[in-house]
């Protein structure tokens, strides 16, 4: 703007004569629709996140956390779940193009192409609409990225074993073992051991106390397998496999 155009400059440098200083707005002239931030506005947050905080306490003392056995370095067959905003991410590395040699592209390059494409979508659609219909590129690729999220999730909890997943991380209350028994012989001869524990506690395979099976049905198990347990395992003789079931089926933690 020129000289003589309504502006008054103090010499050469360009500063209005009559600028002032920036005043922060006062809102007392919106009567009933601001208040104070101390204390009123802060003693409502509080009251608030008080109500909260004693829901998720009682939540806590009510539904303790599900906590699992002593994690064990040696037990390989262990198959840990991630939560349930990971699942996604979990499910994609089970895909033959994202895992084995090409695991580094389901757990470093898709992840880092799809959350990166998010940091700069802002940049990417600079466009002024704001309704979804006007922003056709912006709103289809969120809504891909939703529907593969959601997919994602659904396979990983539907093709997923809960009932091996709930006891392989059981807690087995230790018991005395008589080691020097002919049914504990006969586990350690036949490599059971491996497998369930010295403890019989549980590792790869399940725990061997309380069981709740009878001696015949440990007998079939032993033989024709269950489960993740081919048949065959047990290459004992018959009097080593009635020491066995015995031994188990009147093993108690109680």
């Amino acid at each position: 703007m020129h000289r003589g155009k309504g502006m008054k400059f103090v010499g050469d440098s360009r500063i209005s004569a009559n600028s002032k200083p920036f005043i922060p707005k006062d809102y007392s002239e919106y009567p009933g629709k601001t208040e104070a931030f101390w204390p009123n506005f802060l003693l409502k947050e509080w009251l608030v996140g008080a109500v909260f905080l004693v829901g998720f306490l009682c939540l806590t003392a009510a539904h303790p956390s599900p906590l699992e056995r002593i994690a064990d370095p040696t037990d390989t067959a262990y198959i840990p779940l991630p939560d349930w905003y990971f699942l996604f991410l979990y499910q994609l590395l089970k895909y033959t193009y994202a895992s084995g040699p090409y695991n580094i592209v389901g757990s470093i390059i898709i992840p880092t192409l799809a959350f990166g494409g998010l940091l700069l979508a802002p940049f990417l659609d600079r466009g002024p609409e704001r309704r979804p219909a006007k922003r056709p590129f912006a709103t289809g690729f969120m809504l891909l990225a939703i529907a593969g999220v959601v997919f994602l999730t659904w396979q990983s909890v539907y093709y997923h074993d809960w009932d091996k997943a709930a006891s392989q991380g059981k807690i087995v209350e230790g018991v005395a073992i008589d080691k020097e028994a002919g049914g504990y012989k006969a586990l350690e001869a036949n490599t059971c051991l491996s497998c369930h524990g010295a403890e019989l506690t549980g590792g790869a395979g399940p725990a061997l106390i309380d069981t709740g099976h009878t001696a015949d049905e440990i007998k079939d198990i032993a033989k024709n397998g269950t489960g993740g347990m081919p048949a065959g395992i047990f290459k004992g003789s018959d009097e080593e496999l009635e020491a066995l079931a015995e031994f188990l089926a009147n093993l108690s933690a109680k």
